[in-house]
């Protein structure tokens, strides 16, 4: 597998200190962030788009530390009934345009969440089957908008010599777990897999390990590492469904930690045995969002985990 890293962990430093302090921590490649839910530190993209300078000197910049470009990210909501949506679909497409020109054939985001009725201004995500008219709503959801954006979306990304797109099963997206990728890929094809991140199957009382071997390598496409925490006392009394900002994690029922710090290193190496086991050996890219540490803290001790837990000869 492929040590990768997610620079938005890192936002706070120049591209160039970022592309250092990666290549010093023994990272073999990188996942850029060009945009909608990511600031872009490291990329200017309508730049990059426009300037064959730019891109030359970017990659090399990469290149010269001994760093490939493993990705780009685009997550955001471009599926939003708003303004919002508008904007994060023209990252999406931009991101698109530049992984043609970088030659990039691999790019993570979410899937999207439509509204809830062709009149609805902010997106509408559905847990529960009850009351029926929930029901109603996400079969519209899915079959008067999710499925016919990415049928379209997929032969864009084909158009730009795009191979794979990863979804990240995150929560407030239509796809967030196995079920709902499965679903979306039997609609719409084999160019979408999971960017799998075991933190957010965490929070929702989802097993990582069973999931990956219910995915199986040929619908995973890209791996977060990323940990969560179920914080002791406060989730027997209030449960998963926390609406509180993650910048208050003393109160939160559940937080996202740095590797080892929600789960121990064994679980790690049984996450990485199995992804190994089932024939997975693309990239994992390390997610820094612990907000009890600095990044580069958090990112070296997760990094000591990553290290022990991957298959891999890392000293």
């Amino acid at each position: 597998m492929n040590l990768c890293f997610n620079t938005d962990s890192l936002g706070y430093m120049s591209f160039e200190e970022m592309l250092d302090t990666a290549a010093e921590l023994g990272f073999d490649s990188i996942e850029i962030a060009c945009g909608n839910w990511s600031k872009a530190p490291h990329i200017d993209l309508d730049n990059m788009l426009e300037n064959k300078t730019a891109r030359n000197t970017f990659m090399e910049e990469i290149e010269k530390r001994g760093l490939t470009l493993a990705t780009l990210n685009c997550s955001g909501n471009q599926l939003a009934p708003n303004e919002e949506g508008k904007e994060h679909q023209k990252v999406v497409e931009k991101t698109f345009q530049l992984a043609e020109k970088l030659n990039i054939k691999h790019i993570v985001m979410m899937s999207g969440l439509p509204g809830g009725s062709p009149t609805d201004v902010t997106p509408n995500w559905i847990t529960s089957s009850w009351p029926p008219i929930t029901t109603k709503i996400l079969n519209w959801q899915w079959n008067e908008v999710f499925i016919p954006y990415w049928q379209t979306a997929v032969e864009r990304a084909k158009s730009h010599g795009i191979e794979k797109i990863a979804l990240e099963n995150h929560g407030y997206q239509l796809v967030y777990n196995p079920g709902t990728l499965i679903r979306l890929r039997d609609a719409v094809g084999p160019m979408i897999g999971m960017n799998i991140d075991p933190g957010h199957l965490f929070w929702m009382g989802g097993d990582p390990i069973v999931a990956v071997r219910k995915l199986g390598a040929e619908r995973i496409y890209h791996v977060h590492a990323k940990d969560a925490r179920m914080e002791r006392s406060l989730l027997e009394s209030d449960g998963v469904l926390d609406t509180k900002t993650i910048d208050q994690f003393s109160q939160r029922t559940w937080n996202y930690v740095a590797l080892g710090h929600g789960h121990s290193v064994q679980w790690w190496k049984e996450f990485f045995s199995v992804l190994s086991m089932i024939g997975y050996t693309g990239s994992v890219s390390l997610e820094m969002e612990d907000l009890t540490m600095s990044p580069l803290t958090g990112i070296k001790k997760s990094l000591n985990v990553l290290k022990e837990a991957l298959p891999n000869d890392y000293e």
